[in-house]
């Protein structure tokens, strides 16, 4: 979910971002919580909410901002698709983006899961008076962690192209996960 957004210094704080969320993503796997039931077998949806930062792959700067998501199984243990929006700021631009994703899921254990995606996005970029619209791809591997049957978090590192221009950035996501309906 990337624009072309002004060239900058690169920014340090991305890496770091990325070794906390692998940091954290390997203490969950070391020690898991047991849930009482596996992870989304009684959820019609599962709502994600979350932070977002994207950096450009090629000497770009670094954006940072919300998301939200939802996540639904068409078919049990082969197929997830997650809608989401996100908007990110930086220096006086905004970039808004959707997307849908389209994920293989794999069981880690009862609590633990991961997945591997790939989808389109759109994004509107505006700075001042001026708008933009783009689109490209994205790919995506999703960790989610069950802490209870209802609640539990997610680490979501990416990687994104937008056509025309070739631009790529790797983002990285980390957020809340709702298990829906709840009890």
């Amino acid at each position: 979910m990337t624009a072309a957004f002004p060239k900058r210094a690169p920014n340090r704080a991305m890496p770091r971002a990325l070794a906390a969320a692998a940091l954290l993503a390997a203490l969950a796997c070391a020690n898991p919580v047991s849930a009482q039931e596996p992870a989304d077998d009684e959820h019609t949806a599962v709502l994600e909410a979350g932070a977002v930062g994207e950096h450009g792959s090629q000497g770009g700067s670094s954006h940072f901002g919300g998301t939200l998501g939802v996540e639904f199984t068409p078919i049990e243990n082969w197929l997830e698709v997650e809608f989401g929006v996100a908007a990110l700021h930086s220096a006086g631009t905004a970039e808004y983006s959707s997307d849908i994703v389209f994920k293989k899921p794999f069981r880690l254990s009862e609590t633990s899961e991961f997945m591997v995606g790939l989808g389109p996005f759109v994004a509107r970029t505006v700075s001042g008076s001026q708008r933009d619209t783009s689109h490209g791809i994205e790919a995506v591997l999703d960790f989610m962690f069950w802490k209870h049957r209802d609640f539990g978090f997610y680490v979501e590192p990416g990687w994104s192209k937008t056509a025309g221009t070739g631009e790529r950035t790797v983002g990285l996501t980390v957020g809340l996960l709702f298990g829906w309906p709840w009890p």
